[in-house]
């Protein structure tokens, strides 16, 4: 995924991604989910702060998280699309 492409889909569904974004990651702290808000060089900062990781391996971590969060609400809108 683009890196632009990333940032722009965490920044649009940051409401979203929030909640999960502390269940992915359990060592951020509702404050460090707040301060985020979309930044997605700042969420990666704060894993590899938190985890101990590089910022590539923070990176791949979100560029994984977002893929699966993206094809569980495609999901979620293709079940909820009525049948002809």
């Amino acid at each position: 995924m683009q890196d632009n492409s990333l940032r722009d889909r965490i920044q649009g569904n940051w409401k979203q991604l929030s909640g999960g974004a502390r269940h992915e990651w359990g060592k951020l702290t509702d404050n460090d989910v707040e301060e985020i808000k979309g930044d997605v060089e700042m969420l990666a900062g704060k894993i590899e702060e938190r985890y101990g990781v590089t910022k590539a391996e923070a990176r791949r971590q979100i560029e994984r998280w977002v893929i699966q969060f993206l094809a569980h609400k495609a999901e979620q809108l293709e079940n909820d699309t009525p049948s002809n």
